[in-house]
């Protein structure tokens, strides 16, 4: 015959609990099948390896070493099936600008998950400035390319930022399809007027000793005041793609300032398979 693993178990939490009652709750099982398990164990054995007492059962001395053997062991089997399944469910931590989270990121997660439900996300902002390698992330997508050694950087499309506003602004304030006009509007600033005054420098306009209208500490703030038609803001037109293909945003001057700088998806080499699947994805959402 045999060692009947499955009465193993209910002899470990017997032997743990010094009780068949307590194993039984403890497993969800009856008193009566932990009774029937540990006799089939003993039967096996051919020795009790409990004492039956008025008061419960009290494990037999010879069987001490056993239970402790196969405590630790059912342990240390739980521990590895833990981390299989983690092994398994894969959790991909992405760093992520806000503009980009915002406009195309989290729009589109919905589809990612549906298509690896074994796969866990999570989301946290990442800064310009930082790098891969300083964020602890699998995955950073932001502007501008990492330079150190044992990552790979995938271009998702330029910063060419251009003059934009709302149908709504344009419809107060009329047409403007000219530099000098653009000049004159209520301008929006991100962060600080330095991208206006090189945008109004490169189409020609002489500059104001001071450039007006609020600072947005963030973009999406910035887009957000251009969308309700607050003023004349500069964006970067292919972050802006969906605004301006759905019409929220119009395109007023073709003349573009920061063509030179992308935005770029950044990884480790030979990244794990869901990592890799998830790079492969994020690049045909902004495709």
């Amino acid at each position: 015959m045999t060692l009947p693993f499955g009465a193993l178990r209910a002899f470990e939490a017997a032997a743990r609990l010094s009780s068949f009652s307590r194993a039984g709750d403890e497993l969800r099982v009856t008193h009566a099948a932990i009774s029937h398990q540990i006799r089939h164990l003993e039967e096996w054995f051919g020795r009790a390896l409990f004492l039956r007492e008025k008061r419960g059962v009290r494990l037999a001395p010879e069987a001490k070493s056993f239970a402790e053997t196969l405590s630790s062991s059912l342990e240390r089997i739980s521990a590895e099936a833990e981390l299989l399944k983690l092994r398994t469910r894969s959790e991909i931590t992405v760093g992520c600008i806000p503009s980009i989270a915002t406009r195309w990121l989290i729009p589109s997660l919905s589809d990612f998950l549906a298509k690896h439900p074994d796969v866990t996300i999570k989301v946290v902002y990442a800064m310009a400035e930082q790098r891969l390698r300083e964020t602890g992330c699998d995955v950073l997508i932001t502007l501008g390319a990492d330079t150190f050694e044992g990552v790979v950087c995938h271009q998702l499309f330029s910063r060419a930022t251009q003059p934009v506003a709302s149908p709504r602004y344009l419809e107060r304030k009329g047409s403007i399809d000219h530099a000098t006009q653009i000049a004159t509007a209520d301008l929006l600033h991100d962060e600080t007027t330095a991208h206006w005054a090189q945008w109004l420098d490169k189409a020609g306009v002489p500059l104001t000793p001071t450039l007006r209208g609020p600072v947005f500490q963030d973009f999406n703030l910035l887009a957000t005041a251009a969308i309700a038609g607050h003023g004349v803001a500069l964006c970067p037109v292919e972050l802006c793609r969906r605004e301006i293909e759905n019409g929220d945003l119009i395109v007023l001057s073709d003349i573009a300032i920061l063509a030179q700088e992308s935005y770029f998806l950044i990884c480790r080499a030979s990244p794990q398979k869901s990592i890799s699947a998830f790079c492969t994805w994020f690049k045909s959402v902004i495709e």
